[in-house]
């Protein structure tokens, strides 16, 4: 048995001096370990550019003294090393105990202490040490339990005050309190510790205790000395031959260093006699690093070996995690058409925040915000980053040009993710939309939100001035121009230099590239009855356009119609319902009905359209029977007087008739949707709770404001 031990312990030591094993410590570590100062009372580093200048005289002890005895060793120092007698009594302990780990750590620290030492042939045959307590000292040292034996060689001291321990018993103690004390500094994070103990004991650094290594070169990475962590792991990978701290030293560098720097780590690979490269077991996960890494920094190029092989691993096992390195890889890149399959590949094996999240964004990119939408809308709360790419879909579906139609559901969640979040972008956008839809009381809603949630938003004011010109709200519109004086020149040019024809304003405007959100509503009903009656005013605009009288008028100033020309009165008419005064304009109307043919029609049409602008329903329809109106104007006006009618009744509570005339009204016309929020309310005050509550879920799924907080209301008195 002890000459199969010998073999394996000879073997070892053989194997370590032939490996070229450096028990002193490593070029690489001494630029970067910090060196005791004498004259400097404190740590400074070995390194020369971070020595404090080149003519610095260095005093005191440097880590990297040893090299530079063996370098300019005399023969004063050689003498020294031969006559110095070196105590092996350690190594017959380890040897007799079978230890070899503790053995061949010995042997090594001898070798840095005295490098013209050669390790004896047989450990056995040193000496036995007939010191019993001191043989109960070493065995407390390889149990390493170190304070119990500074506690024996104190109480040995007491009683025997002349007994002296062996210097390598108290060296080897040294040694290994500091191995403890460093582990337990970097257990503890405390990184600069690490590097000071590492430097205070250079004997540590060897490949006989890798884990030391390797904290010490964690410690240089923790603490922004990438370079001097890369000589560590280098220095492992140059003279370390054990395979399996080979290939952890690669491992554990790789979640340290950069892309390039683990490149020339990689250089130093070994091939074996069988052809197999050392690192091929863990090559799959360092390219995950890598194609991670080059993920989250786009600057770094990663070699296409590592893309292949990352690919292969996603064909091969098919991991969502796997394709969205990839996805992600090409899309920072602006690879589009190459990450995208990467995406769909992840949703379809794990749908997940990121995989939605890549993909919506490529199709962001190829203006397809509908899709991206749909994509993102489950995983909107996942995080701050999805929640911006969901915002940022519903604000280029609503900024589509022409318009999509957009389902009621579709329409409906992105309102109420837009109210949640308070997102100015796409409230905006949910204004010009409604605009375009012609739906100018919507869009003013939108536009006066993004208002109260940004005062100063200038787009959003805009969009409002322009529902407000489109709903001929003149003091609205004067209000808004007073607040925004000085501050927006196209505010406060809404409504001037328009093409005038016959008095007939028409405004072009165009989308906005900004969005907005909608502000809290007065009360529903008042809105609802006031945009019934301002429909009105849209009829009397549009067939305008195609009456051109040739006579025009100025009413800038107060007149009195009668005794003017029916062609002058008539005009005089228009300008003033331009100018929102309908009963000088009815007055006026009524003078030029005593025209014949087109002068008394377009008087009567006027003039009925007057009447229904201060609400005189009755008026407006006897009007509208005093001359023969094209087909088209008649229904006009009829669709009007009834939409008039109902928004009556509904003021003064008579909700059956208010339904009865929305109904007629239905034939004639589609119901808009503020008619539509008049008749949910009539049936809910008519006790016809689910008729109401189905219409209000209609609407609020299109985004109706009235109908959303409608719901809610009826929702919270239900749970009463």
């Amino acid at each position: 048995m002890k000459s199969v031990l010998m073999a394996l312990v000879l073997a070892s030591a053989g194997a370590a001096g032939v490996a070229g094993l450096s028990f002193g410590l490593p070029d690489g570590l001494i630029k970067g370990l910090p060196r005791l100062g004498a004259g400097a009372g404190g740590v400074t580093t070995g390194s020369t550019d971070d020595a404090p200048g080149a003519g610095a005289r260095q005093t005191g002890f440097e880590i990297a003294q040893t090299d530079t005895a063996q370098t300019n060793g005399t023969s004063a120092v050689d003498t020294t090393e031969r006559s110095t007698v070196v105590d092996e009594s350690a190594l017959r302990y380890f040897a007799a105990r079978g230890d070899i780990a503790r053995l061949n750590a010995e042997i090594a620290r001898l070798r840095s202490l005295y490098p013209t030492w050669t390790p004896p042939e047989n450990p056995l045959a040193v000496p036995v040490n007939e010191d019993k307590q001191l043989e109960a000292m070493w065995a407390l040292y390889s149990q390493s339990r170190y304070a119990d034996v500074r506690a024996a060689i104190t109480k040995r001291q007491q009683e025997d005050p002349q007994w002296m321990p062996p210097s390598d018993l108290v060296e080897r103690l040294d040694v290994a309190e500091k191995r403890a004390e460093l582990i337990a500094a970097s257990n503890a994070g405390k990184s600069e510790d690490v590097v000071r103990l590492g430097a205070e004991t250079p004997s540590l650094l060897t490949c006989s205790d890798a884990d030391v290594l390797w904290r010490v070169a964690e410690a240089f990475a923790r603490t922004d000395r990438k370079q001097r962590a890369k000589d560590a792991y280098g220095y492992m990978l140059d003279n370390c031959t054990d395979a399996p701290v080979r290939v952890a030293t690669m491992q554990k560098a790789s979640t340290l260093l950069a892309y390039q720097d683990m490149q020339d780590l990689l250089s130093r690979e070994r091939v074996g006699a069988d052809g197999i490269k050392e690192f091929d077991a863990v090559r799959s996960d360092l390219a995950r690093r890598f194609v991670g890494e080059g993920d989250e920094d786009a600057t770094i190029t990663v070699a296409p070996a590592y893309l292949k092989l990352v690919e292969k691993l996603v064909a091969d096992e098919g991991l969502a995690s796997d394709a969205l390195l990839l996805g992600w890889y090409h899309l920072r890149r602006d690879e589009n058409a190459i990450a995208e399959p990467f995406f769909r590949k992840a949703r379809a094996v794990e749908d997940s925040a990121s995989a939605a999240q890549g993909l919506a964004l490529i199709l962001l990119a190829r203006k397809m915000p509908g899709e991206a939408e749909d994509v993102m809308y489950a995983w909107r709360t996942s995080s701050d980053q999805a929640r911006q790419t969901y915002l940022a879909a519903t604000a280029n579906l609503l900024a589509l040009d022409p318009p999509p139609k957009l389902d009621a559901k579709v329409l409906g969640r992105i309102a109420q993710v837009t109210l949640e979040e308070k997102h100015p972008e796409t409230g905006e956008q949910f204004g010009w939309y409604a605009l375009v839809m012609d739906q100018p009381t919507t869009a003013a809603e939108w536009f006066s939100q993004v208002l109260e949630w940004k005062k100063d938003d200038e787009p959003a004011a805009y969009g409002l001035g322009v529902a407000r010109l489109r709903l001929e709200d003149e003091t609205g519109l004067a209000a808004l121009k007073q607040a925004w004086a000085g501050r927006s020149e196209r505010i406060a040019r809404l409504g001037e230099g328009e093409a005038m024809d016959g008095g007939t304003v028409r405004t072009v405007v165009g989308k906005q590239p900004r969005l907005a959100r909608t502000s809290e509503r007065v009360t529903t009903r008042p809105l609802v009855e006031e945009v019934a009656v301002r429909r009105q005013r849209e009829v009397r605009t549009v067939r305008r356009a195609n009456t051109a009288p040739a006579v025009t008028a100025d009413c800038r100033s107060t007149r009195n119609p009668a005794g003017l020309a029916p062609a002058t009165a008539l005009a005089l008419g228009w300008c003033l319902m331009e100018r929102n005064r309908p009963m000088e304009a009815a007055q006026a109307f009524e003078v030029a009905l005593a025209g014949e043919g087109r002068t008394k029609s377009d008087a009567a049409y006027g003039q009925s359209l007057a009447y229904l602008r201060v609400g005189l329903t009755s008026d407006a329809a006897v009007a509208a029977t005093r001359a023969t109106l094209d087909q088209r104007r008649g229904a006009e006006l009829q669709v009007a007087i009834l939409g008039d009618r109902a928004v009556s009744s509904f003021r003064a509570k008579r909700y059956r008739e208010t339904i009865a005339f929305l109904d007629q009204r239905s034939q004639l016309h589609a119901e808009p949707t503020d008619l539509m929020v008049l008749r949910a309310y009539a049936y809910k005050n008519l006790g016809m709770r689910g008729d109401a509550l189905r219409l209000f879920e209609a609407l609020g799924e299109t985004g109706q404001r009235d109908a959303i907080r409608a719901l809610a209301e009826m929702r919270s008195e239900g749970r009463r």
